[in-house]
């Protein structure tokens, strides 16, 4: 039975059924709905074991490998070798393991349908190295592969008869689980992936609700399992935020100077990372050890320096937000600066090379910009920082209402207040890189997920 004619995920519809909710009223759509509720919940706990994991590694690999190794803490040259390995590791899973490591960074958040089970090894191995070895990387890229890739494999070893359409669906579903917990709301992941499938008209809703079930579901598992094990959920969520002043004209002001700015800059960081990544597929391996050196070298530039640990330059940035933000006035403006250039440069090299998401680097350099910014008169720390995180959001990933809520549901009530701050700054960001980035021939329609 069909649920649309929408594309593997939720491509935009090429038809209208004279009554498209008449799908809701059958039992192959209730069967749907069940289904995608029974998959939320193993989705969702795969997907913490993940993360969970990832938080083991990085201080295995970062304190305690140097101090086993005799070291009294970790030397300042320390993220070097460890990012060349990580480059070799990841290269040679890149060139060799089936589903060549999951998605490539540099093309942005991008879905293509489910992986098969045959490549989730590869793309939970490269992204695993990533970013435990601190690549400027973060989890979002590998949890969509690796929930969707589970869920379409479960469905097929339910039922191998199963119509290809309705496996993207619940694939889709299983994607929608896992990113939803990460990002911190169900609601936010679905106008996450509704902005990337491109999903619209009077399907929307149909296609999303198996999606948002399975989120909200395995939103249970995540604090569940973070409550049982001590671990957190790793949610992406900022404390204790200050209650902000009501927008100013010359906050409006900045707004239009922080889009811009961060629309030029986004446009740059993709150019160059897909630029280097032109390199990287021709000399796969070493050129993923070379830009593992890269990144280990500017980590230690950025120390040695600032006088600050490499890990504030290092890894995604998503757990960095919080302390960024509170912390700021520890932060001279010129140390910022070098944070946002290193860091800007460690997220190219990344994207061309490793595996993992755009997301949270590009929020933390945002959040950096802005913080940088409200030194200057008229732009209060929090406005800066909600800005600067939307705009960079929208200049990487090109999804206006995705950046608007992430930036304003990121910092609550205060986020909130600022909001008419950050929709103008993406709004204008959106429109710098829509400007500033070639046109392309639009692609095809893809078939009509089915459910059986």
């Amino acid at each position: 039975m069909s649920v649309g004619p929408a594309g593997p995920v939720g491509g935009a519809p090429t038809t209208v059924p004279q009554d498209p909710y008449a799908l809701v009223r059958t039992r192959g759509y209730l069967k749907l709905l069940l289904v995608a509720a029974v998959i939320g919940f193993p989705v969702c706990a795969v997907a913490f074991g993940f993360l969970a994991l990832v938080h083991e590694l990085e201080p295995l690999i970062y304190q305690d490998l140097p101090r086993a190794l005799g070291f009294a803490g970790t030397p300042i040259w320390w993220p070097v070798p460890m990012l060349v390995v990580a480059g070799l590791l990841v290269g040679l899973t890149v060139r060799y393991l089936p589903g060549g490591g999951g998605h490539e960074p540099a093309d942005g958040l991008a879905l293509s349908g489910a992986s098969p089970l045959s490549a989730l090894p590869g793309v939970v191995l490269a992204a695993l190295t990533s970013l435990s070895f601190g690549v400027v990387l973060g989890p979002e890229a590998p949890l969509i592969a690796l929930g969707g890739g589970l869920a379409a494999g479960a469905v097929r070893l339910m039922d191998r008869d199963m119509p290809a359409q309705t496996v993207a669906t619940v694939g889709a579903a299983g994607s929608f689980a896992a990113v939803s917990a990460l990002l911190g709301s169900p609601l936010l992941g679905a106008f996450l992936l509704m902005e990337v499938s491109g999903l619209g008209g009077p399907m929307l809703g149909i296609v999303l609700v198996p999606g948002l079930l399975a989120s909200g579901l395995g939103a249970l598992i995540f604090t569940g399992l973070g409550d049982w094990t001590g671990l957190g959920t790793y949610s992406l969520a900022l404390h204790d935020i200050p209650r902000a002043a009501g927008p100013t004209i010359a906050e409006f002001g900045w707004a239009l100077v922080i889009g811009l700015a961060a629309g030029f800059a986004g446009t740059g960081v993709r150019r160059f990372a897909r630029f280097l990544k032109g390199h990287v597929v021709r000399h796969r391996v070493p050129a993923t050890v070379l830009m593992g050196l890269v990144v280990g070298a500017l980590a230690v530039a950025f120390a040695a320096t600032t006088g600050k640990p490499s890990s504030e330059m290092l890894y995604s940035g998503q757990s960095a937000l919080g302390s960024l933000f509170r912390d700021s006035a520890g932060y001279t403006v010129g140390a910022l600066l070098l944070l946002i250039l290193c860091k800007g440069l460690a997220y190219c090299a990344s994207l061309s090379a490793f595996r993992g998401g755009p997301i949270f680097p590009a929020l933390f350099l945002g959040a950096a910009g802005g913080v940088v910014l409200s030194h200057l008169p008229g732009l209060s720390l929090t406005a800066g920082f909600a800005m600067g995180v939307g705009a960079m959001c929208v200049a990487m990933l090109r999804l206006p209402m995705t950046s608007v809520l992430l930036a304003t549901l990121l910092l609550g009530k205060s986020g909130l207040t600022v909001m008419p701050l950050v929709i103008v700054a993406v709004v204008v960001a959106y429109v710098v890189v829509l400007r500033l980035t070639p046109a392309t021939a639009p692609d095809a329609p893809a078939a009509a997920p089915h459910t059986a």
